[in-house]
């Protein structure tokens, strides 16, 4: 099991990138777009610097729903490989089976 502060540290983050994504993303336009003038650019370049670090997507971590583990992650079910394996050998995961039985 993670660390209950690391846990919420993760949602923290993820509750500030969608507070702030429509305007990091109108920002990244600003600045991607080569019609815009360099005082624009300069002062998009400078308010995206002024956002919370943590509103960045990137600063987000994966981790398991059900334990917080953050490494060996699986997208598809959102879960860590070893909570995979815990809910497929209980048959707890619809059209996974384990292949040696």
């Amino acid at each position: 099991m993670a660390k209950k502060g690391m846990i919420e540290r993760n949602k923290k983050r993820i509750r500030l990138v969608e507070k702030h994504a429509a305007k990091r993303a109108e920002l990244k336009r600003i600045i991607a777009d080569p019609e815009s003038s360099d005082e624009e650019f300069y002062a998009a370049q400078r308010k995206l610097a002024k956002l919370p670090r943590n509103s960045s997507k990137i600063r987000v971590r994966n981790r398991c729903s059900i334990t917080g583990r953050p490494r060996a992650y699986l997208r598809k079910y959102g879960v860590s490989r070893i909570t995979f394996r815990e809910l497929a050998s209980q048959g707890k995961i619809p059209g996974v089976t384990k292949s040696s039985w």
